[in-house]
């Protein structure tokens, strides 16, 4: 049953980039590779990004969603949600983003910066947990973007404070 996973049908078609915020000269080269990433997206009429940002300030979750594709701002989503997990907005957040730029006309590549990598990573998870039907969710969303073309990518990277 392995071969019918997100993972395992599509390993080459995302990958994860994530920042050491432990030590400042390597966050200064990933900050770098990062604006490089973005810069080259933004010049890449087939290319889009997405910018998340979710935080909680008494127990209000906040979730900000931008959609960029030639350095145009496409979709701004703002989220409010009252006593829900912080992990639910972001999957939420997530979810949207990823259905609303995969349905762009003529999108290839979808760069995904977040400050909760944590949670992208909980997308291609292969075990049950809580937030599961969420993920399957997503993952319903980014397979059928991997299907449409296969030299469709998807990158996530880390942005955390």
């Amino acid at each position: 049953m392995s071969g019918n996973k997100l993972i395992d049908l599509f390993s080459s078609y995302f990958s994860f980039y994530l920042s050491n915020r432990k030590n400042a000269e390597t966050r200064k080269i990933y900050l770098c590779k990062l604006d490089k990433i973005v810069f080259n997206v933004s010049d890449d009429f087939k290319a889009t990004v997405i910018i998340l940002d979710t935080s909680i300030k008494n127990n209000v979750t906040i979730s900000i969603t931008h959609i960029h594709i030639h350095n145009s701002l496409v979709v701004k989503t703002i989220y409010h949600a009252i006593n829900i997990p912080y992990i639910k907005v972001e999957l939420f957040a997530i979810r949207c983003g990823l259905n609303q730029a995969s349905c762009l006309a003529n999108i290839e590549h979808i760069v995904v910066i977040t400050n909760s990598i944590y949670v992208v990573k909980k997308i291609f998870d292969l075990f049950i947990y809580l937030y599961q039907i969420q993920t399957s969710a997503i993952s319903k969303e980014i397979r059928e973007f991997f299907k449409r073309n296969h030299h469709n990518y998807l990158e996530f990277w880390d942005c955390s404070s």
